[in-house]
């Protein structure tokens, strides 16, 4: 059977995030992609500059669509901006079967612009976390959730992990990418035991979507049959060497895309 992942997010129309990073991402490796668009984003490598969420109740429509004829084998959730599309999002999960979920707590863009409004913080968190295999928040993100200030070393990293978890969430995946230091080391918190996976840092500026491929990365080795850990472990490795090979595309005037397709395409 073809593996299907579902991404349930936003849009970016430079296609270097949201819904179309997710796509390029299942389709990189080996998985069949579906999509639920939760908001359409006027956004490009330089900043966001306008956001439009669709209707809930179209939302509904979308998830009942996809999830009724395909056999999804993983979900992953990305950019949520309004409680109403929060609460739908949780009636879909219930009301089908969409494997392990894969929550990325999309707060802010790389350009710093905010994606999430106050409100639909404590929404995400309520009703998201306990539907959750696992989330994905970096740094910034896990100290926004918890009201604290973003983690500076590894103990509090983990305090913060294990905090998040409390929340219902399966397992935590704490990414370190916006921390400091030669490696870029990513905590995943599960079943009682911290796992670390670090990478070499790689000096670039084009960096944009790499939460949004993360994720989806993983999404795409649990539609694979990976336990968590072994999805987690190949997708930071594919997302490293997207971030390698990032350079090789000459794409827009600000903080360009990884390379998705630095497997099939011969050249950038």
């Amino acid at each position: 059977m073809t593996a299907i992942a579902l991404s349930i997010a936003g849009t970016d129309p430079t296609s270097g995030a949201g819904i179309q990073a997710d796509l390029k991402t299942f389709s990189a490796l080996g998985v069949y992609g579906a999509t639920v668009i939760t908001a359409l984003v006027a956004q490009n490598t330089c900043g966001v500059r306008a956001i439009h969420d669709v209707p809930a109740d179209f939302v509904a429509a979308e998830m009942d669509a996809v999830f009724s004829d395909l056999a999804v084998g993983a979900t992953k959730i990305g950019m949520l901006s309004k409680p109403e599309v929060i609460e739908t999002v949780a009636e879909g999960l219930t009301r089908w079967e969409p494997g392990p979920v894969v929550l990325d707590p999309v707060m802010v863009a790389a350009s710093g612009d905010p994606l999430i409004a106050d409100e639909a913080v404590t929404s995400l968190r309520e009703r998201l976390f306990p539907l959750s295999a696992v989330i994905t928040p970096n740094l910034m993100e896990a100290a926004r959730l918890l009201d604290e200030e973003p983690a500076d070393n590894s103990d509090t990293m983990l305090r913060q992990a294990q905090a998040l978890a409390d929340f219902g969430a399966g397992a935590v995946l704490l990414k370190g990418g916006h921390g400091n230091g030669d490696e870029a080391a990513d905590l995943l918190w599960f079943e009682g035991e911290a796992h670390w996976f670090s990478a070499p840092r790689i000096d670039t500026k084009n960096t944009h979507g790499t939460g949004c491929t993360l994720s989806s990365a993983i999404a795409a080795g649990l539609a694979n049959g990976l336990g968590l850990p072994e999805a987690v472990d190949a997708a930071k490795a594919y997302v490293h060497n997207a971030i390698v090979n990032a350079d090789l595309l000459e794409i827009g005037k600000g903080h360009g895309p990884v390379h998705h397709f630095y497997r099939q395409w011969r050249n950038g």
